[in-house]
């Protein structure tokens, strides 16, 4: 529900920082920089230039309460296959499967593509209709986590 990575299971060493929605983490300001700091700025202006990230880790929420998500589930837009899903649990205060999925396209993943049509998860023989979103589908401004 709240979209936390876990390293090895949602995210690995193939990924990069910033597909993976960790770039907040980074501090650019830090005397000596930090190791790999060029490779995350240089990606960091690519995606400026071309308006976005090509890659981009994204929260998956299966609109019937009753289907559950374990991981490597199919991602299905308008009938074709984009991804799978990479780590899955049961979100009870959205009242429904979550997951996480790593999306790849030739032009950058954005909320209007994420809102644009029909998306659906194969959970066994069947489609179901979900909802993705770059941010949590619980609690995206983390007030309930900074509150406590």
């Amino acid at each position: 529900e709240k979209g936390y990575r876990d390293y090895g299971h949602d995210m690995d060493n193939t990924d990069r920082l910033l597909d993976c929605g960790l770039g907040f983490t980074c501090d650019f300001e830090k005397e000596g920089g930090f190791i790999g700091q060029k490779h995350v700025l240089a990606q960091k202006d690519a995606a400026k230039e071309r308006g976005g990230l090509l890659k981009r880790i994204v929260n998956v929420l299966v609109l019937d309460p009753a289907p559950l998500l374990h991981h490597g589930e199919i991602l299905w837009k308008d009938g074709r296959r984009i991804s799978d899903i990479r780590a899955a649990s049961y979100g009870h205060t959205v009242g429904g499967a979550v997951g996480l999925s790593m999306l790849t396209r030739d032009i950058p993943v954005k909320k209007d593509w994420l809102d644009g049509s029909d998306w659906e998860v194969e959970v066994g023989s069947r489609k179901h209709p979900c909802r993705l979103s770059i941010r949590p589908m619980y609690d995206p401004a983390s007030v309930r986590v900074k509150d406590a």
